[in-house]
């Protein structure tokens, strides 16, 4: 029995080491899937572009229904409308005032971030509020059947005086780049207009704090009543290093495919800019193609016609239709444009010009009457007339409050 025993469990044990070297089957049934392969997630939808904001834009020479509008009554103005105009401000003070062969120009030209912010609440809290220059002024027939230019009644929140801005050279010249200003305008992720640049590390920046025009944005937007009618201000443009930061110029001296295909891209950058600018209360105006003289001492009829040919051409087809001319310099056409009509002046209203702007220390204006055609002077803040003319400007603001004499190069101050 034991030796039938001991037989039967090696029966068993050798049955179990046979099974044991039999390669593992599964049951049938539960065979085990393959590997699945990875597929690719979908590609991420871009997020869609910010819708921009509505913007009203009205005619202030058109009473509000009513006499008021918002619950804000409004009245007649007949009085002076203002003007004052900037150059690009100055973003770096430590690089524009490094004591290079620049400096002197910026000081005397250009105001920096901080000052130009104070001037802008200071004519907040005198009481301007502010009005498209093509607003002011329009084209009539006169009685004699001619065109001729008429001084708009201008209706206004009462008690507020009207004020217009204008910004002179908004082109973000080379020079500039080095010296602590922006370097274009571009849309912002948010959709506002902003300003892109290099800090003095050369890091890039991205802001709506250091540049005149997205600043003034951002005023109007914490303080609507500034801009009752939505007018922002009038960039006077020249050409001839392209406009807004993007080099839409051509060279006639050295020229070629790429180089036109270069510029093409420009002008395409810039559309978009141009449009958001028009679109949020922005109007354009001509500074000549080359900021030329215009008295004809140092320049021929036949170059002022090529300069605002070559304005058409490459600016006016960017930035629409205007009739808005600033003069490069201060410098009036023929020498006297109020009481002299000559031949620079006749071409230049018959190109589509009608509102004529030169700088001086009032904001003067005056219809001519033997053609369609306003002249004016714009006053200009900027570092000669804070250190200067601090009389002269008390209306809108004291020198004394607004100049940076500690980031500005320490010259003569006559208010002192």
């Amino acid at each position: 029995m034991r030796r039938f025993t001991a037989l039967f469990l090696l029966l068993i044990l050798l049955l179990s080491l046979s099974a044991c070297a039999q390669p593992a089957v599964p049951p049938a049934g539960n065979t085990a899937p393959p590997a699945q392969e990875e597929v690719p997630s979908p590609e991420q939808e871009p997020e869609p572009e910010p819708e921009p904001e509505p913007y009203m834009i009205y005619d202030p020479a058109v009473e509000p229904e009513g006499g008021s509008r918002d619950g804000v009554p409004y009245a007649a103005w007949d009085g002076i409308v203002e003007h004052l105009f900037f150059h690009p401000v100055v973003a770096y003070p430590e690089l524009a005032f490094d004591g290079d062969n620049e400096e002197n120009g910026i000081d005397d030209y250009m105001v920096t971030v901080g000052e130009y912010n104070k001037i802008l609440q200071s004519c907040y809290d005198n009481g301007y509020v502010l009005v498209d220059i093509g607003d002011v002024w329009s084209e009539t027939e006169g009685e004699d059947g001619q065109p001729k230019m008429v001084r708009n009644t201008l209706y206004l929140p009462e008690g507020k005086k009207p004020l217009i801005l204008s910004y002179d050279d908004t082109n973000y010249y080379p020079y500039m780049l080095e010296n602590g200003f922006a370097y274009k305008l571009i849309i912002g992720d948010d959709g506002k207009i902003a300003s892109w640049g290099k800090d003095p590390e050369g890091g890039e920046v991205v802001s709506r704090d250091l540049d005149a025009i997205p600043i003034l944005d951002k005023f109007v937007e914490e303080h609507p009543d500034f801009s009752p009618f939505g007018a922002k201000g009038c960039l006077s443009l020249t050409g001839y290093e392209g406009i807004l930061g993007y080099r839409t110029s051509t060279d006639t001296k050295d020229w070629n495919e790429a180089k036109e295909a270069a510029r093409q891209k420009e002008r395409e950058a810039v559309a978009p800019i141009v449009e958001e600018l028009r679109r949020t209360g922005w109007t354009f105006g001509s500074h000549t193609w080359g900021h030329i003289r215009l008295s004809g001492e140092t320049r021929t009829m036949e170059s002022i016609q090529a300069d605002t040919k070559r304005w058409y051409d490459e600016v006016g087809s960017l930035v629409g239709e205007t009739d808005i001319l600033f003069y490069p310099h201060g410098e009036r056409p023929d020498g006297n444009d109020w009481t002299k009509t000559g031949p620079i002046f006749q071409y230049l209203q018959s190109t589509g010009f009608r509102v004529f702007c030169s700088v001086g220390t009032e904001s003067f204006s005056f219809i001519k009457k033997d053609i369609c055609a306003v002249i004016c002077d714009r006053l200009h803040p900027d570092g000669t007339t804070l250190r200067r003319s601090r009389e002269r400007y008390l209306q809108f603001y004291d020198a004394k409050d607004i100049m940076d004499v500690d980031a500005r190069p320490q010259r003569e101050i006559l208010w002192e």
